[in-house]
Parts: structure tokens; C-alpha cells; sequence
């Protein structure tokens, strides 16, 4: 590799980037629409959920029950004197939930016997119809100790719970995901610019003219890799200031450490790319393929949404090969909990080793050839 040539080529990459300004569009613009589509558009907190509570006979008690429930941030309550209505909001989707309370709850409560509240759940999205049992658990826990001490007498609870919440003491699903998104768009971002731009070259005739020159292989790609290395990573800079600015996600580790990080797996998107562009020389099928290949095993296989964990074994396996489940696990680190190096070394490594084997077979693959 002779160093004149690679800042040759370099040069001319820059001077095309300027020239067709669409993989600034790419690089810059990008992370940002994807970040606050995303950002604000998931979230797997169930907040303002819709429910009804049906009190036949309202008293003094179970006016407080109601207010208990309207002024928890996670319910918009409507209350109700029958049951039917509400068991055909519950139906029809107006509601997630229906709090039923018995005719006799208030004589039951006074008479200290049980006086148990029904609680109904649409079942259809699981994930929010437990969210939504446990906040009515929690409202109703929180109830029964304020009766308790309006009445002078203590709760009687045979374990008492004292939770603390570490890494992110505000549950906020936000703070998960977002560092997450992060590395999905850096996917995405960084596998389009080579494999966009690449077939773009060979639809041109522009790589012909390349292959015709002189330049060697290992120069040719490391000729495609600088430039779009630095304009990904003022996306990733870009979109880290979001996070940080905009969405509020706490950033407990070191600025370096992230920017190591999130080198290793953007030279592996990059050479990714790359491959993709050595199989297809059309941009609308480069295109295709980066979105299969790349952004679809990062969204699904990374652990951003869904814990491998929790999938088929077979699955949990496939997802070993996906460099995005190591940097999400970094950055989520890195964001929520710090430089905790137990973590990121042997993660860091992994996209280490994912950046060199695809850099490798990259190098492979490339021929200076028309074939």
C-alpha cells in the first residue's frame, strides 16, 4: 500500500461526497429522522391507559378507591355505575382495563372482612395487560395502607419489600432504548454508505476507470472505508448529542471509551457494506440486501426490543454472529451503567473480531476484475 495513492483516492472519495451530497443525507440526516421517529415513537412504558372503574354504589370509600386510581400517572379513569358498559369498552378496545367493585365493598371493608375488587385485562397485547396489573396491584397496595392509617391501625404485611432501582431509577423505557436505537441506525447508516455507494460506481462506469489503475486491492477498499468511516462517525457524534440533549438518557461511562466502541463496529458496517457491494451492482438491490442482512438481524436479534435470551436456542445462537448485540450491549452499559469492563472488553472484543473477519473476506471477495 503506498501511502500517496490511499490519499489519492480518499481525496477523490471526498471530493465525490461533496459532489453528490446524498451520503451526507445518509450519514448526517438519517440517524437524526430515525432517532426521533424511534425515540418518540417506542416505548414500552404503558402510561395514560385508558380504564374504567364500576362502582354500583358509591360511598365515602369508594371515592377514595376512584381518586386513587385518577391520580396514578399510568391510568385515565373513567368511572362507571354498571358493569355492562364497561365489559363492551373492554370488548370494542376503548378500555385496557376494567377495576370492578363489589355492591357490598363498602359494608365488607367496615366489617373488616375481605372485600376483594375484581380486576378485568385485555389480554390482547400481553405485554401492557401485565404493565396495567401491575399498576392496579400497586394503586390498590397504596390504598390499603392510606385506610389503615386513617383508621390508626398498621397494615399487616408479613414481608415488607424495600425495592431499589439501579441504572435507571426513573424506569424510563427511554433510557433502554434509546442507546439501542443508536446502534440500529449506525447499522443501517453505516452498511448503506459502502453498499449504496459502491454499486452506485459500478452503475456509473466509474469502477471500471478504478480497475484500470494501477491501485492495489487493500488500497482501493481502505480508499472507501476512510472518508465514510469519519462521516459515520459524525453521525454517531450526532446522534449521542441527541440522546444526551434532547431525550435526557444518562451518560454514566467515559466519552472515549463510547467512541473506541462505536469505532469497532462501524468499521464492521462499513466492510459489511463493502461485501454487499462486491455481490450486488445495483443500488436498488444493495439496497435490499443491507436492509435483510443488516438492519433486520440488529433490530430483532440485538436485544434492543427482545432478549435473546428469551428466543428458541437456535436463535440465541444466530444471534452471536450479529455484531449489533455487542455494541447494544456496550452502549447500554457504557449510557446507563458506566465503564463497567467485565462487560465491555469481552463485548469490544467480539466487534473486534466481527471487523476483522468481514474486512478479511471483503478483501477476499474483491477482484479487480469485470467478472
Amino acid at each position: 500500500m503506498r501511502l500517496r495513492r490511499l490519499w489519492a483516492l480518499v481525496r477523490k472519495e471526498m471530493v465525490q461526497i461533496v459532489r453528490d451530497p446524498s451520503s451526507i443525507v445518509i450519514a448526517l440526516v438519517l440517524p437524526v429522522v430515525l432517532l426521533l421517529l424511534f425515540g418518540y415513537g417506542v416505548s414500552l412504558d404503558a402510561r395514560h391507559v385508558a380504564v374504567a372503574v364500576v362502582v354500583p354504589e358509591p360511598t365515602q370509600r369508594t371515592a377514595s378507591l376512584v381518586t386513587a386510581f385518577a391520580n396514578s400517572p399510568y391510568f385515565e379513569v373513567e368511572e362507571l355505575r354498571d358493569r355492562r358498559p364497561a365489559e363492551d369498552g373492554l370488548v370494542s378496545g376503548r378500555y385496557r382495563g376494567v377495576v370492578v367493585v363489589a355492591d357490598d365493598f363498602d359494608a365488607q371493608a367496615s366489617r373488616g372482612l375481605d372485600a376483594p375488587i375484581q380486576v378485568l385485562l385485555d389480554g390482547t397485547d400481553a405485554n401492557t395487560a401485565r404493565l396495567v396489573k401491575g399498576y392496579a396491584e400497586g394503586v390498590w397496595a397504596k390504598w390499603l395502607g392510606y385506610e389503615a392509617r386513617d383508621r390508626g391501625a398498621a397494615l399487616a404485611v408479613p414481608v415488607n419489600a424495600e425495592t431499589r432501582v439501579w441504572f435507571n431509577e426513573a424506569l424510563e423505557s427511554r433510557n433502554f432504548l434509546v442507546p439501542g436505537l443508536i446502534a440500529i441506525n449506525m447499522t443501517l447508516v453505516g452498511t448503506i454508505l459502502t453498499a449504496l455507494v459502491v454499486a452506485r460506481e459500478w452503475e456509473r462506469g466509474t469502477m471500471e476507470a478504478m480497475i484500470a489503475t494501477p491501485v492495489g486491492r487493500l488500497e482501493l477498499l481502505a480508499g472507501k472505508v476512510i472518508p465514510y468511516f469519519v462521516l459515520g462517525m459524525g453521525g454517531m457524534a450526532l446522534s449521542v448529542a441527541i440522546a444526551l440533549i434532547l431525550f435526557q438518557v444518562p451518560m454514566r461511562g467515559s466519552f472515549w471509551v463510547l467512541t473506541v466502541v462505536s469505532a469497532l463496529f462501524l468499521v464492521g458496517a462499513l466492510n459489511l457494506g463493502l461485501l454487499i457491494s462486491t455481490v450486488a451492482k445495483n443500488q436498488f438491490v444493495a439496497g435490499q440486501i443491507a436492509i435483510v442482512a443488516a438492519f433486520l438481524p440488529a433490530f430483532m436479534l440485538s436485544g434492543f426490543v427482545f432478549e435473546p435470551s428469551s428466543m428458541p436456542l437456535w436463535i440465541e445462537a444466530l444471534s452471536h454472529i450479529v455484531a449489533a448485540r455487542y455494541f447494544v450491549t456496550c452502549l447500554q452499559t457504557i449510557f446507563m451503567a458506566g465503564d463497567v469492563w467485565s462487560v465491555i472488553l469481552p463485548n469490544a472484543g467480539a466487534l473486534l473480531l466481527i471487523a476483522l473477519v468481514l474486512a478479511l473476506v471483503t478483501l477476499k471477495r474483491t477482484r479487480k476484475s469485470l467478472e
